[in-house]
C-alpha cells in the first residue's frame, strides 16, 4: 500500500465538488475529510489534527472566512480557498485573516493538487534556525508563535515559511517575487498583505516598523539585533 501523504478536510457545500476533490486526492495517495458546511468543519477539526484544509468561501450559513474567523485559535493548519470568479475583495481577506493560498471555481484537479504538493512541501521544509530572540520580541517557529512584551500572537503557516526564510538571512532583502515564490502566491498586492498582517504581529508600532521593513524598489527585510 502506497504511504498516506498527508490528511486533508475538504469543506464545502457542494456535494459534487467535495466528491470531484475527495476521488482525486485519494488517488494521489492522500487522506480525504468532507465536510458540507462551516458547522460540520467546526467539529471535525475539534477531534481531527488535519494536515490542510480546503476551504470554500461561499457556503449557507457561515462562509468560509466565518469559520476562519471563530477558529483562528485552533487552526494552525494551511488552508487553501476555493472562491467564486470577481471575489478579489474575499480572496485579500482570506489571506489577511490566515488563508495560505486560493483557488478560483471552476478550477482543475490537478491545479488543486499541485497547490496543495506545493504547500505541503514547503510546511516540511525546516530551517536550522528556528527561533529568534530581539528586543523584547520571540519568535518561535516550533510553536507557531509571536510573544511581543509577554502576548502571544499565532502564526500561520504562511507567515511561517516567510519568517523561516527571514530569520535564517536576518538582514537580506527579499523581493516581493521572492516571497511570492516561497508561499507560491503570484499577486504582490497578495504579499503585501501577509507582511502587513505580520507587522502587527511583530512590531510595536506597524505604521513605523522597526523590525521587518520596507526598502523601496526592492522588497521586505527583517533586522534582527
Amino acid at each position: 500500500m502506497d504511504e498516506i501523504l498527508a490528511h486533508i478536510l475538504v469543506v464545502d457545500d457542494d456535494e459534487g465538488i467535495r466528491s470531484l476533490v475527495k476521488r482525486y486526492l485519494n488517488e494521489n495517495n492522500f487522506l480525504v475529510t468532507t465536510a458540507k458546511n462551516a458547522e460540520d468543519a467546526t467539529e471535525k477539526i475539534e477531534v481531527i489534527n488535519f494536515d490542510m484544509i480546503i476551504l470554500d468561501i461561499m457556503m449557507p450559513g457561515k462562509s468560509g472566512l466565518q469559520f476562519i474567523h471563530d477558529n483562528k485559535n485552533k487552526i494552525t493548519t494551511p488552508i487553501v480557498l476555493l472562491t467564486a470568479k470577481g471575489t478579489a475583495d474575499e480572496r485579500v481577506e482570506g489571506l489577511e485573516i490566515g488563508a495560505d493560498d486560493y483557488l478560483p471555481k471552476p478550477f482543475e484537479p490537478k491545479e488543486l493538487l499541485l497547490r496543495v504538493k506545493n504547500i505541503l512541501k514547503k510546511t516540511k521544509e525546516i530551517d536550522l534556525k528556528r527561533v529568534a530572540k530581539f528586543s523584547n520580541i520571540e519568535i518561535d517557529l516550533n510553536k507557531l508563535m509571536i510573544l511581543k512584551n509577554g502576548k502571544e500572537f499565532k502564526i500561520n503557516n504562511t507567515e511561517k515559511i516567510i519568517l523561516e526564510k527571514m530569520i535564517n538571512n536576518p538582514g537580506k532583502t527579499l523581493s516581493r517575487i521572492d516571497i511570492g515564490k516561497l508561499i507560491n502566491i503570484d499577486k504582490e498586492r497578495s504579499v503585501d498583505v501577509i507582511i502587513t498582517r505580520l507587522r502587527k504581529k511583530i512590531e510595536i508600532d506597524p505604521k513605523n516598523p522597526k523590525f521587518l521593513q520596507t526598502l523601496r524598489g526592492s522588497g521586505y527585510v527583517l533586522w534582527i539585533d
